[in-house]
């Protein structure tokens, strides 16, 4: 591979260090798209005979089949998928395959194999996005008016709908969706051609195969070319975020599926028991899709830290770059499908939210608005009062819409019957008509609106 300046070769230990077979033979359909782009226009500049161009097209033809049958022997002492595929190319066509190298770099290669790696795997987590956004829309609609309590802190909070809550994931992962979106618009430029970073003296058209590759343009700096991996990043980074929605709705689905609010049930698919304990229902799928997302973040993490500190362009360092994207990549697909299937699958207890809805005087803030809009008591004075009938029902033990007139009078002797209208759970979440709140009919136009965007 160094031509006639090194006499001797590798030490073996070197040679483990330095080889990136191992994981980085998963890029051989996007190395072999790129020399064939790179071959074809080596043709077409007149550096390459048709014939030669044709022998080499065949040649990586014939190593692509063998790959994808498990018939072709990836050597550690390549170091890496390119040399991996030319040293095959060469023994199997000869000279032409020794022609295949002009005017590039392993450089500008790996770049480009990595950015066509990459911009498959944005489209393919952009479905997977996709379907869990149409599990979520389903089980939103068909529970538009299942009364559950909302929660700030933790606490009960107000009463909401289980639809509301469900289209709550729908627009978190819809801006996941763009923030991918994003980052594939970005790294959608060519870096072959770039060579080693100074570019190349060779007459060659990079914008043929930037073209040729799907690229929008060629990048518009050789030495930016090599050294970028902000494309890397700026997945990792979305992926991090994506996961981090994931974790939160796990975490929700483990705290649903205990006896102690027993809003879901998982599907058995998706759970698991105890060598112990016979009655345990464990959701170890959600408390494992949980447990991915430091795994992923992890590899933004990893990934920043191997960049901060190299000088432009290339260094061996980069070689890490692709290890933690794969990993992330990885996690990032499995935990996305099997969030999916368990929202799909879980059994949702409508009586057990909707008791669980009015514990904790969760209607306080409807009897509040009341005030105000039925008194016309500015709203702090209101809140004060609504205070001073929470601590009321607290001393007997009631809930709000369990107090008398008498008792309530005893707060503000302003407040008449019309009150016990607002304080049901089912009256709190349809007054809540405002864009975006929790009103059944809300939820209704949130769904049908977010299917036109998102499916």
């Amino acid at each position: 591979m160094w031509g006639g300046h090194f006499a001797d070769g590798p030490a073996p230990l070197m040679e483990q260090i330095n080889a990136s077979i191992g994981f980085d033979k998963r890029l051989y359909a996007h190395d072999l798209a790129g020399s064939r782009a790179h071959a074809r226009m080596l043709a077409a500049v007149g550096l390459l005979e048709a014939r030669e161009r044709d022998a080499i097209l065949a040649g990586l033809d014939a190593i692509e089949a063998k790959i994808e049958v498990g018939e072709f022997d990836f050597s550690p002492s390549l170091e890496d998928i390119h040399m991996n595929i030319e040293a095959r190319l060469t023994e199997a066509i000869g000279e032409p395959g020794r022609k295949l190298h002009t005017a590039r770099s392993r450089n500008d290669q790996i770049a480009t194999d990595f950015r066509l790696w990459l911009r498959d795997v944005i489209d393919g987590v952009d479905g997977l996005l996709q379907d869990l956004q149409r599990i979520l829309l389903s089980r939103a609609e068909a529970h538009h008016d299942w009364v559950m309590p909302g929660f700030t802190h933790l606490q009960a909070a107000q009463p909401v709908v289980f639809g509301h809550h469900l289209m709550a994931y729908v627009e978190m992962f819809g801006r996941d969706r763009g923030r991918f979106a994003d980052a594939r618009k970005r790294l959608n430029e060519s870096p072959l051609g770039a060579a080693a970073l100074a570019g190349t003296s060779f007459p060659i058209d990079r914008t043929a195969t930037a073209e040729a590759l799907g690229f929008d343009r060629p990048m518009a700096n050789s030495i930016d070319a090599v050294s970028d991996r902000d494309f890397a990043l700026e997945f990792l980074a979305g992926a991090s975020i994506t996961a981090i929605h994931l974790s939160r709705l796990a975490e929700e689905l483990v705290l649903w599926s205990t006896p102690q609010f027993g809003f879901v049930k998982m599907s058995e698919a998706f759970s698991s028991g105890s060598s112990i304990m016979p009655q345990k229902r464990n959701p170890d799928a959600a408390e494992l899709l949980r447990g991915k997302t430091g795994r992923i973040v992890g590899s933004l993490n990893g990934l920043l830290m191997t960049l901060k500190g190299l000088p432009l362009a290339y260094s061996k360092d980069m070689q890490e770059d692709k290890e933690p994207v794969f990993d992330a990549a990885d996690n990032l697909r499995l935990c996305l499908a099997a969030g999916t299937a368990m929202i799909e699958t879980m059994t949702v207890n409508r009586e057990a939210m909707r008791l669980a809805a009015g514990i904790g005087y969760t209607t306080a803030t409807d009897l509040a608005d009341w005030m105000v809009r039925a008194l016309g008591m500015p709203f702090r004075e209101a809140h004060a009062a609504t205070g001073r009938a929470v601590k009321l029902a607290e001393e007997l033990r009631l809930d709000l819409p369990e107090l008398s007139l008498d008792q309530l009078k005893s707060v503000d002797e302003r407040i008449t019957a019309d009150v016990f209208d607002v304080l049901t759970v089912d009256r709190s979440v349809a007054s809540r008509t405002s864009f975006g709140g929790t009103a059944p009919s809300c939820v209704l136009d949130a769904v049908a609106h977010a299917k036109t965007r998102y499916l």
